[in-house]
């Protein structure tokens, strides 16, 4: 059935006269409330006042205006059932056919959260939401449209004829989302102003299921967060490879906000397994911090997922997928690495990036159809808050969106150099790694970082220091030491690489203990967030074995 009256109330009001001009053109009648119809009429439209409608004024400042059944009547009445229109004709009521309202800005009001009461109340919005509601319910007869975006596949289909029933139904849908949130905002405000109450609503975008869980015998969806607008995995686009699994989402997202801590002048690579960083490093390009992330660990990166910072190029996908590059896969004999020639290059799961050079795009598709390819949007804002679920209910936090708060070393030995740069690197990998958490870090060129060695999930930090963080750089350096057939010592060569190495812990040190056994293995160099009450027990050891020592004032436990 063919349009012939539109009502339009906003208070968003971008884009209204071109659509309403068009409305005009097809020989719409449009109704108006208040400011709508004086923005309308100054734009040389035609436009009758719904006080005209209804035959009362809009009063109490505009809080009573639509209320009446000569408007509701006109959306609710069903165009399909001969009661309802011969109820219509009865009282005089005309049909309203289509509907352009968006509500009074209460969520941008009370952004604030010290607005003042009052104005708070004044900007909830009564009428719109039941106009919304109503025209929603009859969405078979009445097409109601909030958001601005929506504006020209309307006009199109009403140039057609009429909005199509499908249309209908998709924007009524959306009318409904609308208000929910809406009336969501009020209770979270209201409970928090009037009553001290904490009250937390969460919604999503359309749910795509997922192959299964973390496990294959659970099942698993994928919901976008559409209020976020920070650069995240969740927002990525997919330009290859298999579809994203639930572990697949886990680890990307972790190895993408690993590389986002680092400065975005700096090119940076993650290699995550199991959301825990095994290879993390920076360098003068991608292609080369990557080189240095695999060599972290290059038994757990296989099959890992890898993030950077910059467009992947030739040289990145070359060391990834390239016949001039040897590919190794590791196994373990005796203590000993034991490689194994690779011939279709090394397996990664998902390859996060800004952007991917067309040549490198076509190599890596060519010689994967497996492999995921993520391009991730802009930096956008953060987010604010995060959330994690427990049985019976949810977590809600602020985002650790810092590394430091202070570098203030408290030793008498200094950080010399690019020490105290290395040990935000180091740091900053250790925030992104599993508590308890130590890790290990080390310059390789000028202003270039490679971590070493990682202690990741132990219940006490001396284990994940000296069995894990210290044993893992040493195997590294055991490697590298091979490779470039030093001659000599071992030993002392490696004690002399690991006193140039900061450790940097997730937490502080409750006691000396670390500090000592640290000294032991070689270590001259500790970061740490401070705040423990034997810290002066950890700086008097640090002064007695020539260590030096900073505090960084902020704690990063990852759970």
């Amino acid at each position: 059935m063919k349009a012939k009256r539109a009502l339009i109330s906003l208070s968003d009001k971008s884009g209204i006269i071109d659509f309403a001009t068009e409305l005009n053109k097809l020989g719409i009648e449009i109704l108006s409330t208040g400011g709508t119809a004086k923005t309308l009429r100054e734009a040389g439209l035609k436009v009758t006042d719904v006080s005209e409608v209804t035959g009362f004024p809009e009063i109490m400042d505009g809080r009573v205006k639509t209320l009446h059944p000569h408007i509701h009547g006109g959306l609710l009445g069903r165009r399909d059932n001969p009661e309802h229109m011969a109820t219509l004709a009865k009282h005089g009521i005309e049909p309203i056919d289509l509907v352009i309202i968006n509500l009074y800005p209460f969520v941008k009001v009370t952004a604030d959260l010290e607005v003042d009461l009052e104005m708070a109340i004044e900007n909830i919005d009564i009428g719109g939401p039941a106009m919304l509601r109503a025209s929603a319910k009859n969405y078979a007869s009445v097409a109601v449209v909030t958001d601005p975006n929506d504006y020209a596949q309307v006009l199109a289909e009403l140039k057609q004829g009429e909005v199509s029933l499908e249309t209908k139904g998709r924007l009524a849908i959306k009318a409904y989302r609308m208000t929910s949130q809406y009336d969501a905002a009020i209770d979270q405000f209201l409970s928090r102003r009037l009553f001290q109450e904490e009250r937390l609503y969460m919604q999503f975008g359309q749910g795509t299921p997922l192959r299964y869980g973390e496990n294959s015998h659970q099942s698993a969806s994928f919901y976008l967060d559409e209020h976020s607008k920070e650069s995240s995995v969740a927002r990525a686009q997919v330009l290859n490879g298999k579809e994203m699994s639930f572990n697949n989402y886990v680890d990307a997202n972790a190895a993408y906000e690993a590389v986002k801590d680092i400065p975005q002048d700096i090119a940076a690579v993650s290699v995550i397994k199991h959301t825990n960083p095994c290879g993390f490093a920076t360098g003068a390009t991608a292609a080369l911090a990557l080189a240095r992330a695999w060599e972290g660990d290059p038994i757990s990166a296989f099959g890992g997922v890898i993030a950077t910072n910059r467009k992947v190029d030739m040289a990145f996908a070359e060391f990834l997928k390239g016949d001039s590059v040897p590919h190794y896969s590791y196994q373990v004999k005796d203590g000993e690495y034991i490689p194994s020639l690779v011939t279709t290059g090394k397996f990664v799961e998902v390859l996060i990036a800004p952007d991917f050079e067309s040549d490198a795009m076509e190599f890596l598709k060519k010689k994967s159809k497996a492999i995921r390819l993520l391009k991730v949007p802009p930096m956008g804002e953060p987010d604010r808050f995060t959330f994690r679920a427990i049985t019976g209910g949810i977590l809600h936090q602020g985002k650790d969106n810092q590394i430091f708060e202070t570098f203030q070393t408290v030793t008498k030995r200094d950080f010399g150099g690019n020490k105290k740069a290395l040990a935000e690197f180091t740091m900053t990998a250790c925030k992104h790694t599993k508590s308890n958490a130590v890790v290990l870090g080390r310059e390789y060129a000028p202003g270039q970082f490679q971590v070493m060695g990682m202690g990741s999930g132990q219940p006490n930090r001396v284990d994940s220091m000296r069995k894990l963080s210290v044993t893992k750089a040493k195997e590294n350096l055991k490697r590298e030491f091979d490779q470039l057939g030093l001659t000599g010592d071992f030993e002392s060569w490696a004690t002399e690489q690991i006193s140039n190495m900061v450790l940097a812990s997730d937490a502080f040190l409750p006691f000396d203990d670390t500090v000592r056994e640290a000294a032991s293995l070689g270590i001259r160099y500790i970061v740490q967030p401070g705040g423990s009450m034997r810290d002066e027990d950890s700086i008097k050891a640090c002064d007695q074995l020539g260590m030096a020592m900073a505090f960084t004032g902020l704690r990063h436990f990852n759970h």
